[in-house]
């Protein structure tokens, strides 16, 4: 899988994790306000006034049907209002311990799995860089026969073209000859150079997207590996 989607695979997990989450907390959210506002009206209703006492307090948490209210749930007056007002409270503590984030941890712990998943298996794809030939940006390891970009992905060629690459990367000046290719490549065929010419022209733009280096003509004579 290339990087770019196991990255939005990743993010998708904790984007789900996240909204599942907050869904819950905010469905649990308005369980207790509404659990809290019968019971703070039943109590004031029984206790016929608005005065707070340590007896609101006891009825008002024998009025709660949510067993992990009773005595988390806070008795408050609000002044901004005209005239007193009691307002029944809870911790946002309080109501993410009850609500349900089961799913949203196993979300969480899906994503970390992947994530620790992504980050061996892209060790494993990327290249020892000791032993290692490299010219500009392309790297070719000898003991695995591949090339690789700058950010150690593998570049996939066909026999000839890694062949021919091979060559390149062995050559002092990264130069060979049309005689020399032919001769290694195709030492039964009278006349390689149309081959040749095919095979250049496929090999061009492969190596041009994976990395900083071009393949340049010389007179037709002659082929370098050159930087851009």
């Amino acid at each position: 899988m290339k990087q770019k989607y196991a990255v939005l695979v990743l993010l998708v997990l904790i984007a789900a994790s996240g909204m599942t989450s907050f869904h819950s907390y905010r469905a649990t959210e308005r369980l207790v306000e509404d659990d809290m506002s019968q019971a703070l009206t039943l109590a004031l209703d029984e206790q016929q006034s608005d005065v707070i006492n340590a007896d609101t307090i006891k009825v008002f948490n024998s009025y709660l049907q949510l067993e992990e209210l009773r005595g988390q749930a806070l008795l408050a007056v609000d002044t901004k209002q005209k005239g007193f007002c009691c307002e029944a409270r809870c911790s946002a503590a309080t109501i993410f311990s009850m609500s349900e984030q089961r799913p949203a941890l196993a979300l969480w712990m899906l994503a970390m799995l992947w994530a620790t998943f992504c980050f061996f298996q892209r060790r494993k794809e990327m290249p020892l860089l000791t032993g290692m030939l490299q010219y500009g940006n392309l790297r070719y390891s000898e003991s695995e026969s591949r090339f690789f970009n700058a950010k150690g992905e593998y570049v996939k060629l066909t026999p000839m073209q890694q062949q021919l690459m091979e060559m390149f990367f062995h050559s002092p000046h990264y130069m060979l000859s049309k005689a020399e290719i032919c001769d290694t490549l195709w030492p039964k065929k009278d006349d390689a150079s149309e081959t040749l010419y095919t095979l250049i022209r496929r090999l061009k733009p492969i190596i041009e997207s994976h990395s900083n280096l071009k393949i340049e003509v010389d007179r037709g004579k002659a082929y370098e590996l050159k930087v851009k």
